[in-house]
């Protein structure tokens, strides 16, 4: 559980030994990964993106590499240079078993491997707050890794952010069509403080020049209140000047889709990855994204962290204006 003193805001400024580092990055061509590299840029740092195909990323070296061969990211990615921090936003795109164990975990130890040897001292990692209660193959998977780097000798820092807009943004064409909200049960079993993109690529990037974030995991959500589905959607209608309107879905439907695809996927394997697929949704659709007090088994949102300054509602104006377009994530339930 976090300290009492990280209850408080966490300042998004000052730094304990700002200097130019160079800086080796996975992950840099998704959305919370684009804005890590633009904070990383903005402060100094000479950062070379490491991605599958080119993406033309400002201000930055990119160098095509096959993560999960070890050969590929020393050979074209390393390429026997020197690196003081290697910065991962680097996650699998859809949670299943197969995907997750290769990205989550078997590409970020390659990439841990050819760290150390490039004479990194400092591992950022964007992580995720649902490793405090996991159940799915890629919360393992991640946290498989986690314990390798904390047992790599080098100093890290383990970022696990609450939430993300494009992941709670999946129903805002639906309801200017006219349709109502879906939510499940009454639409208040789950909160979150979502951050967004460029709040969390800024507290990433100031990683690296924080000693007190070193060698710690950190939770981290967004400003203001925890926000239930429900609260969501009602600000939606109120920004689209219309009434309230909401679907709501039983739990016990999520179940019961689970337990069939789970059934009839011993047979046809391309049921059992939707079966995986369903299980990730109810997770998310049950399970609050806050600290998790381990004594009381309850989530706290007094004692998650917030930083930045957009909220999300911000971002559905920003959307509803034309001024964003909502990038849904793999996991979003709907």
């Amino acid at each position: 559980m976090a300290e009492r003193r990280d209850r408080a805001i966490v300042s998004m400024g000052g730094s304990d030994s700002a200097r130019p580092r160079r800086v080796l990055v996975l992950g840099a061509t998704g959305t919370i990964g684009r804005a890590t590299v633009r904070a990383l840029v903005s402060r100094g740092h000479e950062v070379v993106c490491v991605v599958r195909r080119p993406a033309g990323i400002a201000g930055t070296r990119e160098r095509i590499v096959d993560l999960t061969d070890p050969l590929s990211l020393a050979r074209d990615g390393v390429r026997g240079e020197s690196f003081d921090v290697l910065m991962s936003c680097l996650a699998s795109r859809t949670g299943l078993p197969e995907d997750a164990w290769a990205i989550d975990y078997g590409a970020h130890v390659t990439a841990l491997h050819a760290g150390q040897a490039a004479g990194v001292t400092h591992v950022v990692l964007l992580s995720a707050i649902c490793l405090q209660k996991p159940v799915l193959a890629f919360q393992h998977a991640k946290l498989a890794f986690e314990q390798a780097l904390i047992a790599s000798g080098l100093d890290y820092t383990i970022v696990r952010p609450t939430a993300f807009f494009k992941s709670l943004s999946g129903q805002i064409d639906r309801v200017r069509r006219g349709k109502p909200f879906l939510i499940f049960g009454d639409g208040t079993l789950t909160a979150c403080k979502p951050i967004s993109d460029d709040d969390l690529g800024r507290y990433l990037a100031e990683c690296l020049d924080h000693a007190e974030r070193r060698n710690r995991v950190l939770p981290i959500g967004g400003p203001g209140e925890a926000i239930t589905p429900k609260a969501q959607g009602e600000q939606l209608f109120a920004l689209l000047g219309r009434e309230p309107r909401f679907t709501h879905v039983p739990v016990r439907l999520l179940d019961v889709i689970v337990a069939i695809l789970t059934m009839i996927g011993r047979w046809i394997p391309a049921l059992a990855a939707k079966a995986e697929l369903a299980r990730i949704g109810r997770y998310y659709a049950t399970e609050s994204m806050l600290v998790l007090d381990p004594a009381t088994g309850r989530y706290d949102a007094q004692a998650t962290p917030s930083a930045g300054s957009e909220t999300l509602f911000d971002y559905y104006a920003h959307v509803i204006r034309g001024e964003a377009v909502a990038e849904r994530g793999d996991h979003a339930v709907f």
